[in-house]
C-alpha cells in the first residue's frame, strides 16, 4: 500500500477484491488510481471479514473520490476525526463558548461515540446516546453544549462529502427535562404506587433479560429501597456497609468518563449515611456474606462481574419495553431514586433528616416530596374539625339550671 493521500477530484478508480482464506480478515479490498498531475500510481487497501464489508468499504472511498477527500479520512473514527478538523469545526466560536464545547466533546462524546466510524454514526445512535446523558444526570445546558460539539464536527464531515446529512440534529430532547421539572413539582407523578409494583417491575425486569440474571431485579430493588441513583448503587462496596446499624455509607458513584466508566465522588461532593430498610437486609446480607472476604468488591455487578449503569441496565432488561407493558410508559431509571423518597416523605420521614439521606444541597429540593395526596389533604381537614369541635365544647358555657 502506498503512502495515504488525498484523491483527485474525480479521479477514476480502479477496485478488485481478494480472497486469501487463510486470514483472519480474508477479504483484502483494494482501490488504485494514478494522480493525475504527477502520473504516479497510487493504491489504497484494507482487510475485511466479509465480502460485504469489503464492497461497503469500496464504496465509501468510491464517494470520496467523487469530492476528493482524505482516502483515511473517509473511514476515520470520530475521535480521529474529530482531533483533524476540530480548529475548522470550530472556527468562530470565543472561548467562553469554545471550551465547554471542548469539555462537552472530551468528557462526553468521545467516550460514548468516538470508537465509531463517521459514516457509522446514526441519528438514532445520537439519539440513544443524548438521552443517556439525560438519565445519568447531565444537567441541560451540559446536554446542549457536548451535543453543539458533535453537531459543528458532524457537519464538517458534511461538508468533506464523507456523509450526505448531519446526524447530530437530533430534536425532542428537552420535552424530557420538562417532564423531570414537572416531576420536580410533583415527585409521585412518575414515583411507583406501591411496594408490590415495585416487586412486579423487578420480576418483569428479570424475566426479561436474555440471562435471566436476578441481579438486575436486585438493583432495581436496592435502589428504590435507598432512593439512589444507579451509579451510586453501582459504586457500592462491600466495606460500606454496617450491618450492625444496617446504615450504608454512600461516598461515590459510577460514571462515564474519559476513556470508560470511572467511580468519583458524590453528586454535591457530599458523603451520606443511607438506611437500609428490612426489605432489603436478606438480599444484602446474601451479598455480604458471599463477599465478606474482599472489603473492596463492589456488592452489585452485572452478570459477567461488570459495572452496571443506567444504559446497561436498561440495555440488558429491556426496560422501556418492560415499563410500557406494565402501564409505567415514563418510568426511567432515576425514577426509582423519586420512588424512594416520595414513600419515605409519605412515612413521615422528617424533612431535615430526608434531605440528608437523598443528599439535596437546597432544602426546597427535598420539600417538594412532601406534596400531600388528597388522603392526605383530607385527614387533615378533619382533624382539624375535630380539633375545633373539641375547644368549641370546652369554650362553651353551661346551661344554668333554673
Amino acid at each position: 500500500m502506498t503512502r495515504r493521500e488525498a484523491l483527485p477530484l474525480g479521479v477514476s478508480l480502479s477496485c478488485d477484491i481478494e480472497f486469501r482464506p487463510n486470514r483472519r480478515s480474508p477479504y483484502r479490498a483494494r482501490v488504485r488510481w494514478v494522480d493525475p498531475h504527477t502520473g504516479r500510481r497510487c493504491s489504497l487497501s484494507e482487510a475485511k471479514e466479509t465480502e460485504p464489508e469489503a464492497e461497503a468499504w469500496i464504496e465509501r472511498l468510491q464517494t470520496a473520490a467523487q469530492g476528493g477527500i482524505d482516502p483515511a479520512t473517509a473511514t476515520m473514527k470520530l475521535a480521529d476525526y474529530g482531533a483533524n478538523v476540530m480548529t475548522l469545526a470550530m472556527r468562530g466560536l470565543e472561548s467562553k463558548t469554545l471550551d465547554p464545547y471542548m469539555a462537552g466533546w472530551r468528557l462526553r462524546v468521545v467516550p460514548a461515540l468516538g470508537h465509531l466510524p463517521v459514516v457509522m454514526i446514526t441519528n438514532g445512535a445520537v439519539d440513544r446516546v443524548v438521552h443517556g446523558w439525560i438519565a445519568d444526570g447531565c444537567g441541560r445546558s451540559t446536554v446542549k453544549n457536548s451535543l453543539a460539539a458533535l453537531v459543528r464536527v458532524m457537519e464538517q464531515a458534511v461538508r468533506d462529502g464523507i456523509i450526505t446529512q448531519n446526524p447530530a440534529r437530533v430534536v425532542g430532547w428537552q420535552l424530557e427535562y420538562k417532564q423531570a421539572e414537572d416531576e420536580l413539582d410533583d415527585p409521585r407523578a412518575l414515583a411507583l404506587p406501591t411496594w408490590d409494583a415495585l416487586v412486579e417491575l423487578a420480576d418483569a425486569l428479570v424475566e426479561r433479560s436474555s440471562d435471566n440474571y436476578r441481579g438486575w431485579g436486585e438493583v432495581v430493588m436496592f435502589a428504590a429501597c435507598t432512593a439512589t441513583r444507579i451509579g451510586e448503587v453501582s459504586g457500592v462496596r462491600v466495606g460500606d456497609i454496617d450491618r450492625t446499624t444496617w446504615l450504608w455509607n454512600l461516598r461515590r458513584q459510577t460514571t462515564p468518563g474519559p476513556g470508560g466508566l470511572i467511580d468519583k465522588g458524590t453528586k454535591g461532593k457530599r458523603a451520606r449515611q443511607v438506611p437500609l430498610i428490612e426489605e432489603i437486609r436478606q438480599l444484602v446480607g446474601q451479598r455480604l456474606d458471599a463477599l465478606e472476604d474482599d472489603p473492596a468488591a463492589r456488592l452489585f455487578t452485572g452478570p459477567r462481574g461488570g459495572r452496571i449503569t443506567t444504559a446497561i441496565l436498561r440495555d440488558a432488561t429491556h426496560w422501556d419495553e418492560v415499563v410500557t407493558r406494565l402501564g409505567y410508559e415514563h418510568l426511567r431509571r432515576h425514577d426509582l431514586r423519586h420512588t424512594g423518597l416520595t414513600w419515605m416523605a409519605d412515612a413521615g420521614v422528617p424533612v431535615h433528616v430526608l434531605r440528608k439521606i437523598a443528599g439535596h444541597g437546597s432544602l426546597s429540593t427535598t420539600q417538594r416530596y412532601l406534596h400531600p395526596d388528597a388522603r392526605s389533604l383530607t385527614e387533615a381537614g378533619e382533624a382539624l374539625s375535630l380539633h375545633l369541635s373539641d375547644r368549641h365544647c370546652a369554650e362553651s358555657p353551661r346551661l344554668r339550671v333554673v
